[in-house]
C-alpha cells in the first residue's frame, strides 16, 4: 500500500470515519441492558474483579481524569450499584465496592455483554476473526503511539 496515494489515503478516512461511527454505536446507552452503558459496565467490572477498587485506581484504568471518573461513577452511586466509602487505612483514600444490587446488575449486564459480542463475531466469518482483532488491537496500538498528529 502506497500511504502516499490520495485514493488510499481517503480510503483510509472514510474506514476512520466507518470505525468512529462503530464506536459511537457500542457507546449507545441502548447497546446493553439494564441502562447501564459500556463505560458504565467497565466501572462494575472494575470492581468486581477487585472486590474493593480504590477511586485513584479507577482513573487509572479507565485512563480519565478524576472529574470524568466522578461523572460516570456517580450515577451509579445513585442507581445504589456502587458503595463510596472513605478508606480506613487513609483518610484521602476513597474505597469502592459493589452492593448486592450491584452484583446482580454485573451479572445481568455481563450477559448482555457475552450476547452482543456474540452478535458481533457472528458477522465476521469465522477463520477471519483472528485476523480481525489481531490487525484492530495493532491500529489501536498505532493510535496510541501517537503524541500529535505529524501533518506535513
Amino acid at each position: 500500500m502506497n500511504t502516499g496515494d490520495i485514493a488510499t489515503n481517503k480510503e483510509v478516512l472514510f474506514l476512520l470515519s466507518d470505525l468512529c461511527k462503530a464506536v459511537r454505536f457500542c457507546r449507545r446507552d441502548s447497546v446493553l441492558c439494564e441502562d447501564i452503558t459500556l463505560t458504565q459496565f467497565f466501572v462494575l467490572d472494575a470492581i468486581e474483579e477487585k472486590g474493593e477498587l480504590q477511586l485513584a485506581d479507577l482513573h487509572r484504568i479507565l485512563a480519565v481524569d478524576k472529574s470524568t471518573t466522578t461523572r460516570l461513577l456517580n450515577p451509579l452511586i445513585k442507581k445504589g450499584l456502587v458503595q463510596r466509602e472513605k478508606s480506613k487505612k487513609d483518610q484521602r483514600a476513597v474505597n469502592l465496592t459493589l452492593k448486592d444490587k450491584g452484583k446482580e446488575t454485573h451479572g445481568k449486564v455481563q450477559s448482555c455483554v457475552v450476547g452482543f459480542i456474540k452478535t458481533i463475531n457472528e458477522g465476521i466469518p469465522e477463520e477471519r476473526r483472528g485476523d480481525v482483532y489481531d490487525n484492530l488491537k495493532l491500529f489501536v496500538e498505532a493510535v496510541q503511539n501517537l503524541s500529535s498528529c505529524q501533518c506535513r
